[in-house]
């Protein structure tokens, strides 16, 4: 099968109290764009927030168009995995991203992962913080102990072929994220390490391309002890089960 140009490319951004993020992320990525000549659009999926982030979607709504941008909230936090599903039925896109809200991963390397892709005919381009010149900034020893800890046990119980697999910076042809959806069953962080094993056991091909990782600027972190718990336990379930 020969490589094609990447078409409308689809950028589902899941938030939760990210007023003061939001505008910037969506200016960064429609320059991105522009900048690229790709056509794109954005698919706002917003969980409930308290903090006006609906109302500052609304407003982006109005100054991009409703063709760039798409508010489509719920009603209150349902985890990742059902996010992306929810915005899914909204993408017009043949390629869909999905990032972090929080200005932690860069728009600028969406380019990167698109040239990866028709480099390679990729099912889907992972951005790792492990590689190359792929990098971690602003988090303190105990959260890089974290994740290169959770990392490091996911690499030696699943043995994936990927080398960031809590990452959340992705791009996926649309057909092969609808498929994974319907096979991955967890929730929370442990879906993104999921969603590669299981892209390894359906036959789906991943490139990689480094990226920088900066802590969120604005809002607190989601990331707890809950979260931690549920990693291990979810990492545990996917090792007996596949």
């Amino acid at each position: 099968m020969a490589a094609r140009g990447p078409g409308r490319v689809s950028v589902l951004l899941r938030t939760y109290d990210e007023r003061d993020n939001l505008p910037l992320v969506v200016w960064l990525l429609a320059r991105t764009f522009s900048d690229s000549g790709i056509d794109f659009e954005i698919i706002i999926i917003d969980d409930g927030s308290p903090d006006g982030t609906q109302e500052v979607a609304q407003q982006l709504e109005k100054i991009y168009g409703s063709d760039k941008i798409l508010l489509r909230p719920r009603a209150k936090k349902l985890g990742l995995g059902t996010a992306y599903i929810h915005g899914m039925k909204y993408a017009t896109g043949n390629f869909i991203v999905i990032m972090d809200a929080d200005l932690s991963h860069h728009p600028k390397f969406i380019p990167e992962f698109i040239r990866k892709q028709k480099e390679g005919n990729f099912d889907i381009v992972s951005g790792t913080r492990y590689k190359g010149n792929g990098g971690v900034y602003g988090w303190d020893l105990k959260r890089k102990l974290i994740s290169r800890g959770a990392n490091f046990l996911t690499q030696v119980l699943l043995r994936p072929g990927a080398s960031d697999l809590t990452g959340s910076f992705r791009l996926y042809r649309k057909e092969v994220l609808q498929k994974l959806m319907e096979k991955c069953v967890s929730k929370g962080y442990v879906f993104q390490m999921e969603m590669i094993v299981r892209a390894r056991q359906l036959g789906f091909t991943v490139g990689e391309v480094p990226i920088s990782f900066v802590d969120r600027v604005y809002g607190e972190s989601k990331l707890g002890g809950n979260e931690i718990v549920s990693f291990l336990k979810g990492l545990l379930t996917l090792f007996a089960t596949t």
